[in-house]
């Protein structure tokens, strides 16, 4: 594809917004950090993001090259590297944070499961594509969830609840718009609410106490509930406008725990209050919005698929992450995307939106 179709067809409204939310995250990891480069005289944290977000660029540049549905050929061997990765963890990873996440390579860890997301997705579509004509009854569906319960249960293993559950948003994305009956979600609704018990039992005793500590953060306040509560104080205080970049005394006299991580929301509440925090869930609406644009005026289903799949885990983690700074739902780790430290987190992200670009340039139908 000649270069000026792609970018006559490019979605820039997804490309700003994007670009926008990582000058963002880098404004809000420099701060969340601040008093570590202080310390040591390096801001290694924002040095190493800043220096993944060039390579994940240069990286989604460059795969606008090659048409998106070339990945259909190597699905089976992308699922069983996905399977191999995931077991190598269980294997060889190394342990962090009460969690066996991780794979070290000399000084350089990465984390398999972030990868798995979109090995997930890519996977998932094209195994539901050939399948997508024969979608009719409950029983159709049996082996597209078997598909994603083998790396959900490896991911389980590690133990990562969050991740496990990004796989489940993924897949309800995708068989919505396979056809999946509304009476079915509401019969596995109720199968859901009927094996909590059991599901209740397999879940680690932090997690467990994650849970109680939704529920009544002071049950525990110096142990499972001091996240929630240190950052509702974080973005309680930052009032309208906020305290001022650097100002934020939740996150500067760390008292604020993981706060350039899976807190980093609770930052810009403190330092850039209300107004702060709202120009963020608006650059993440636009993201959604044309996510969702892009699953519909797609040409084919798999990039339909492709599409729903990779909007769905983005609004998964958004809702769930702001959701567990603010204390309406659980701790369960997810990242905010763009903004959280993580360079496979990153990375993953920016693949994520250079498929939903690749999709959107091959589209040969008029786009809204």
């Amino acid at each position: 594809m000649e270069l000026k179709r792609i970018l006559r067809n490019l979605d820039w409204w997804l490309i700003v917004a994007t670009f926008m939310l990582m000058a963002y995250g880098l404004v809000l990891i420099y701060s969340a950090t601040h008093t570590f480069a202080v310390e040591t005289g390096r801001s290694w944290h924002l040095g190493r993001q800043m220096m993944f977000m060039a390579v994940s660029i240069l990286m989604a540049i460059f795969s606008l090259r090659f048409n998106y549905r070339m990945l259909k050929n190597y699905t089976r061997q992308l699922y069983i590297f996905n399977l191999v990765l995931l077991i190598a963890v269980m294997l060889f990873g190394h342990a962090q944070l009460g969690a066996q996440r991780w794979i070290q390579i000399g000084s350089f860890s990465f984390q398999p499961s972030e990868f798995s997301k979109i090995i997930l997705i890519i996977c998932l579509a094209a195994f539901m594509e050939k399948r997508i004509e024969w979608l009719e009854s409950f029983k159709d569906y049996l082996p597209v969830f078997v598909y994603v319960l083998v790396p959900f249960i490896l991911v389980m293993r590690q133990p990562d609840l969050g991740t496990s559950l990004t796989f489940i948003a993924i897949l309800i994305g995708m068989i919505f718009v396979s056809g999946f009956k509304y009476k079915w979600f509401f019969r596995m609704g109720i199968t859901f609410v009927a094996l909590l018990p059991i599901f209740w039992m397999v879940l680690q005793d932090y997690q467990k106490n994650r849970i109680r500590v939704f529920l009544n953060p002071e049950l525990d306040p110096f142990g499972s509930g001091y996240h929630v509560i240190q950052s509702k104080i974080a973005i309680g205080s930052g009032g309208l406008f906020g305290k001022g970049w650097l100002e934020g005394t939740q996150s500067q006299l760390n008292f604020l725990p993981e706060n350039h991580t899976d807190f980093i929301f609770a930052v810009a509440g403190e330092e850039f209050g209300f107004i702060g925090t709202i120009l963020l869930i608006v650059l993440y609406f636009i993201i959604i919005w044309r996510g969702i644009a892009i699953a519909l005026n797609a040409d084919d289903d798999f990039g339909t698929l492709l599409a729903t799949g990779i909007t769905s885990m983005f609004m998964f983690h958004i809702v769930v992450n702001i959701g567990m700074t603010i204390g309406i739902m659980p701790v369960t780790g997810v990242p905010l995307p763009f903004l959280s430290y993580g360079v496979s987190s990153l990375l993953t992200n920016v693949g994520l939106i250079a498929l939903l670009l690749n999709i959107k340039v091959r589209d040969q139908r008029l786009q809204f």
